[in-house]
């Protein structure tokens, strides 16, 4: 659904799947400092809108998700997955219980997926599920990752608040930077600062093989006391007796270079690396000889560079040089080789947003 704040003079659409909102409004880095510094929002509406209700919506999705939610106080943001019974992501979800309704944003496109497992999954349970992506849209307003130390701004009436998104009706989309009296920003600012925060997202440092550790949910998504769901297994198992084969990193990336490394493009060790001719080393089926792994998100961060996330494999060594589709990369780690056997990762390894 075609965002309305593409008309605003200077917006350039973004790449898809996120082609129906704007990548930047014609100052890609003034609107990254602008949303830094809790002055800017940002269009997030091509994300999918669902509203579950009925006074059982918080035990059924309890028992069928990884986070904890059958205590969420109203008003209380959350995040949870969907997994696949051998513990592979199937959904991210952002959601908050407003008391009467849950109400969660998912990626786009993804919404009718998941209502049709929803739907099978009701049983007698007393819920109803409602794809509520024509009517609303997702508006963020806090830099990801800033927690409560980013700029607050009260929900306008009619709205709902998910942290620093929230739901607004879609007929009010227009005129909400002049309501709330912030400056529209383009989704390169968000992902910018996403990716400066460590933050994964689904689709993009995820695949079909993705388990929670490996892009660092545990405790943010996943509940590792709550007891039975479905992929609960692998996570317990990962945590408990092993690690995952792989590892989100955050990468600075060779600012001489001129073009960033797409989505996908094959992490492999850096030019005369001892390692770098290891055939032993390389992921099995990987595109390329000697690939340990790919470029999730790579962007212009505004003070730090070209920056990106990528996922490695386990094995790597964390002080080695990397090539990030053929472009020069140094490591910083967000989830650690020994995650899993209940190591945690460390907070203070997560870049602190302003």
């Amino acid at each position: 659904m075609r965002s309305p704040l593409l008309d605003t003079p200077g917006a350039v659409a973004a790449e898809s799947p996120d082609h129906a909102v704007a990548a930047h409004y014609g100052e890609p880095y003034a609107e990254q400092r602008a949303l830094a510094e809790g002055r800017a929002l940002v269009d997030r509406g091509n994300r999918d809108v669902l509203r579950i209700s009925g006074p059982d919506r918080l035990g059924w999705i309890n028992s069928l998700t990884s986070q904890k939610v059958d205590t969420l106080q109203p008003g209380t943001p959350s995040q949870t997955l969907f997994l696949d019974p051998q513990g592979r992501l199937e959904h991210h979800l952002t959601l908050v219980d407003d008391g009467e309704s849950l109400w969660a944003h998912v990626e786009p496109s993804t919404s009718a997926a998941l209502i049709a497992f929803l739907l099978k999954m009701r049983f007698m349970m007393r819920v109803e599920v409602d794809d509520l992506t024509s009517a609303y849209a997702v508006v963020t307003v806090r830099a990801p990752g800033a927690g409560d130390e980013g700029a607050a701004v009260s929900a306008p009436e009619g709205a709902i608040a998910i942290g620093g998104d929230l739901l607004v009706p879609r007929e009010r989309l227009a005129g909400l930077p002049a309501e709330l009296g912030l400056r529209p920003a383009g989704l390169w600012a968000y992902e910018a600062l996403r990716v400066e925060a460590h933050l994964p997202r689904e689709g993009f440092e995820t695949d079909h093989k993705t388990i929670p550790h490996e892009v660092g949910w545990i405790g943010s998504a996943v509940h590792l006391s709550k007891g039975c769901y479905r992929g609960q297994e692998t996570v317990a198992r990962v945590h408990n007796l092993g690690h995952p084969p792989r590892r989100l990193v955050f990468l600075h990336l060779d600012g001489s270079v001129d073009t960033l490394p797409p989505h996908g493009a094959p992490v492999t060790f850096g030019v005369g690396s001892p390692r770098e001719a290891d055939p032993e080393a390389a992921v099995e089926g990987a595109a390329e000889p000697g690939q340990v792994g790919f470029v999730g998100t790579a962007v212009r961060h505004h003070e730090l560079g070209p920056i990106a996330l990528a996922v490695v494999k386990r094995t790597v060594p964390v002080d080695i040089a990397l090539l990030a589709g053929g472009v020069a990369a140094t490591q910083e780690v967000v989830v650690p080789p020994d995650a899993g056997r209940n190591v945690t990762i460390d907070p203070a390894l997560r870049r602190r947003i302003r």
